[in-house]
Parts: C-alpha cells; sequence; structure tokens
C-alpha cells in the first residue's frame, strides 16, 4: 500500500464515518478499487484510533462528564445503546465478516442508507433530549446501530434517523448518536486488536503510509464531526441520501465489471 492510497484511505474514513454514508461501506469499495490484497487489519485499527480522538475533542464536556460522574443516567442509556450490537456481533460475527465483500448485498445496503436519510430529512425536529429520553428509546437507537453493522448501511445515519424517529431534539440526535460511537469503534477496535494478536504483527510494516493515513482520518473526522451537527440542525441530509444512492450504483457497475 502506497502512502497516496493510505492517504485517501485515511480520508474516506475520516469523512465516512461521521458523514451519513457508511464508512465500512466505503472502505470496502476503495479497497476493492485499489485492489489492495495485502492484510489491512493492522492498518484498520490504526484509522479507528484516529477517528476516536475528534468525537473526544469535539464532545470534551460530556465525556469529562461522564468520567467524573459514571454512575448517571446518560451512562446507563449509552450501555443500553451499546447492548444491540455486542448481541449481533456474538451472534452473528462470521456472518457479518462474511459480508464485506464488494457485491450486490453492499449495493443494497447503500439504498438503505439512502432510504433512511430522505426520512431522518423529513422528520420535525422532537422534544426530548438525552436527559428526558428513556432506556426503551436508546435501546431502539442501538438496534438501528446493530443493523449498520452490515457494510454500507451508516452507523451515524442510521443511528441519527432512529434517534429523530423516537423524538430526539436534532442537536440531541447528534451527541447521542455520536457519543455511542465511542463504545462502538473501540468494540470494533478491540476486536481487530484482538486478530492482530491472533495473527501476529509484521516485522516490516512500513509506517508512513500510516503515520499519513491517520493525520488524514483525524483531520477529515474533525471536520466530517462539527459538519454533520450543523448539517442535522438545519435539516440538509437529503443531499447525502442521494449521494448513497449514487454509490449503490456505482458499486453494481463495478461488481460487473470486476466480477471474474
Amino acid at each position: 500500500m502506497s502512502v497516496l492510497q493510505a492517504i485517501l484511505l485515511g480520508i474516506i474514513q475520516g469523512l465516512s464515518e461521521f458523514l451519513p454514508v457508511s464508512s465500512s461501506g466505503h472502505l470496502v469499495l476503495a479497497q476493492g478499487l485499489f485492489k489492495i490484497k495485502e492484510p489491512m487489519l493492522m492498518f484498520d485499527v490504526t484509522l479507528h484510533v484516529a477517528t476516536l480522538i475528534p468525537i473526544f475533542f469535539v464532545y470534551r464536556r460530556d465525556i469529562s462528564d461522564l468520567i467524573k460522574k459514571p454512575i448517571q443516567k446518560t451512562t446507563g442509556l449509552l450501555i443500553a445503546a451499546t447492548v444491540p450490537a455486542i448481541v449481533a456481533a456474538l451472534l452473528f460475527g462470521d456472518l457479518i465478516e462474511s459480508l464485506f465483500t464488494l457485491g450486490p448485498l453492499l449495493a443494497g445496503c447503500f439504498f438503505v442508507t439512502g432510504i433512511a436519510l430522505l426520512y431522518a430529512d423529513s422528520v420535525k425536529d422532537g422534544h426530548k433530549t438525552t436527559k428526558t429520553m428513556t432506556y426503551i428509546d436508546a435501546l431502539i437507537i442501538g438496534t438501528a446501530q446493530a443493523v449498520a453493522i452490515a457494510p454500507g448501511i451508516s452507523r451515524s445515519g442510521s443511528t441519527i434517523t432512529a434517534a429523530l424517529a423516537v423524538k430526539l431534539k436534532k442537536g440531541s440526535a447528534a451527541k447521542f448518536s455520536f457519543l455511542m460511537s465511542i463504545p462502538a469503534i473501540a468494540g470494533s477496535l478491540a476486536l481487530q486488536i484482538k486478530h492482530v494478536v491472533a495473527d501476529g504483527v509484521e516485522a516490516n510494516i512500513d509506517v508512513l503510509p500510516f503515520a499519513f493515513g491517520a493525520l488524514a482520518a483525524l483531520l477529515t473526522g474533525y471536520a466530517a464531526i462539527t459538519a454533520m451537527i450543523k448539517l442535522i440542525q438545519r435539516s440538509k441530509l437529503k443531499g447525502f441520501a442521494y449521494y448513497v444512492f449514487a454509490v449503490g450504483i456505482f458499486t453494481l457497475v463495478i461488481n460487473i465489471i470486476l466480477k471474474p
């Protein structure tokens, strides 16, 4: 993998992790287009660490409050919202891994994301905040996150859509979605590290692509999360819906072209 490819993958990860377009789907698509055959687990771990940093910076006050007062309702809500994804990963782990291929299913998942975003854009601002939402609300949003384990279905798009559907205010929907992403990304990171340890770390890893890829993911991730907060408030998600529809069609075309 070249430095340029690493930077492009870092940009894709940083933008698509927080914009509602599916980071996993875009990485599968990009790796297929770049024809990268080398093991990517260690690189994926690096990108995930890089994309965690912007969340901690943007929501540093909320995270600081959770650290100082861990036993509070918000903590319970985040735990409840994380449970469905954990259950899905434990029950369907092998099946989920088999979905990470460039094929028609990936295209279909992009279309599902587009439909969800059109719905989210049409929903009126709710009345609930993270302080008044219920544990049932958290489980519903968490179930949406569990579904988004499939590549092509946006985690941020699905959780924000679910949050708006249970009548959270747009600002609260964005905050809860991004706070939820911390345990989600951390969990994914832990699984990847487990595989890296099991497979062993190659001694001849080129550090330069990793460094540039991580920096690209960090900077674009910060830009994406700050932009997304503003876009949700203004109900400006329709453009992303049209974008993922286009990506879905492109994926189908590429699948036909690259099919053996």
